[in-house]
């Protein structure tokens, strides 16, 4: 089996907010094969760069585009592909946008591997951990702390055991941050988990601060306080309260993710599939993680593509804490995009266990919102 070709599909809602919602719009990468056998993958970036740094031409030996690496290639040579595409556009891949391409095609490979054999991907990977996986219902922040609490509690009455918020309004002023927090516990009431995610809002000692002020509120997690880079701000963070910190989705490849662990000290390592290079990388990620005694979590706020591979690599390495699930009330682009939707049943996900990721495109819908 070879690879034939390499598309980069970028899909857009109709209408698309100013607001920080990365499922308006998609890049779904496929892989075909001449056996006929074709996979699907997912790039959460800037999709357009993305998109460049798949289908650009051969410059030279270290800057390529990465279908011209691909093509050819055996897809069940994974980890071959992957060291291919890293050294190919190393100019450019090294972080970021190219890294963050190089996963919708190592996504779409392991799909192809699953399907040729008949396997879904955790199985692939060794894993096998769990038949069901707990998720906590993900959402932006209210437009104010009353209507933050009357979400939290619509979750509650949907069966989310733990709902997080996250980004605009927090941020604007500490009054502002303490009501969203509380208002958010009121709607929850006392048993499910809260989690907040800042949004890169604050400095360390602002970050301490507020998260002395939410403990009578009980956060599970404080998220992102901090811009990403700042490892040091983190690592203050961490060494001063007992709150949990969790931090990862601007991270591309392990060398990034180490410098989070070991120099940022974070509690939870969340991983997102589509950005630090597939399933190839994020199992390296998530071992590191446990060797220094971290959980693991995902990051996805885009397609069921990436829900999928999301819980195939949960179900593949020990250390897995929780899942993402975006329950946004209204309908959105993911609901469209795929034959399948994945549902969130009494706070709870199924492994999947059909072959590949176990999610087809519905070709009419993609057609519909595809621009390019």
């Amino acid at each position: 089996m070879k690879i034939t070709d390499v598309e980069a599909i970028y899909v857009r809602s109709d209408l698309v907010k100013e607001q920080c919602d990365s499922g308006q719009d998609a890049l779904i990468v496929r892989v075909h094969t001449d056996a006929g056998v074709s996979g699907l993958g997912e790039v959460d970036s800037n999709p357009m760069a993305a998109k460049g740094a798949i289908e650009g031409p051969f410059s030279h030996s270290v800057a390529s585009g990465l279908r011209e690496l691909v093509i050819g290639e055996d897809p069940f040579e994974t980890e071959k592909i992957w060291h291919k595409m890293y050294t190919g556009n190393i100019y450019g891949g090294r972080r970021g946008v190219g890294l963050h391409a190089m996963s919708g095609i190592d996504l779409a490979l392991w799909d192809i591997k699953g399907k040729a054999l008949g396997l879904p991907v955790w199985k692939l990977l060794g894993g096998g951990f769990h038949k069901k996986l707990r998720c906590y219902a993900s959402s932006l922040w209210g437009p104010t702390p009353e209507a933050t609490g009357e979400l939290a509690q619509r979750y509650v009455d949907r069966g989310f055991s733990a709902v997080k918020f996250g980004w605009d309004p927090m941020g604007r002023d500490e009054a502002t941050d303490i009501a969203l927090v509380r208002e958010a516990r009121k709607g929850l009431g006392e048993g499910p988990d809260l989690l907040v995610d800042a949004g890169l809002v604050w400095d360390a000692k602002t970050a301490i601060r507020r998260v002395r002020r939410f403990e009578e509120h009980r956060i599970f997690w404080l998220e992102e306080p901090l811009m990403p880079d700042d490892y040091d701000g983190y690592r203050r963070l961490s060494e001063a309260v007992d709150v949990r910190i969790a931090a990862g989705e601007e991270e591309s490849n392990r060398a990034s993710f180490l410098e989070l662990m070991d120099r940022g000290k974070v509690d939870v390592v969340q991983v997102d599939l589509t950005r630090v290079g597939g399933f190839t990388e994020a199992v390296k990620i998530a071992s590191l993680a446990q060797d220094r005694g971290l959980r693991v979590a995902n990051h996805g706020f885009t397609t069921y593509i990436n829900v999928a591979a999301a819980l195939h690599f949960l179900n593949s390495v020990a250390n897995a804490l929780i899942v993402e699930y975006v329950a946004e009330e209204e309908t959105t682009l993911r609901d469209h995009l795929t034959k399948q939707r994945i549902v969130a049943r009494d706070g709870m996900l199924d492994i999947p266990e059909e072959p590949g990721l176990g999610v087809e495109l519905d070709e009419d819908a993609v057609n519909r919102f595809r621009v390019c």
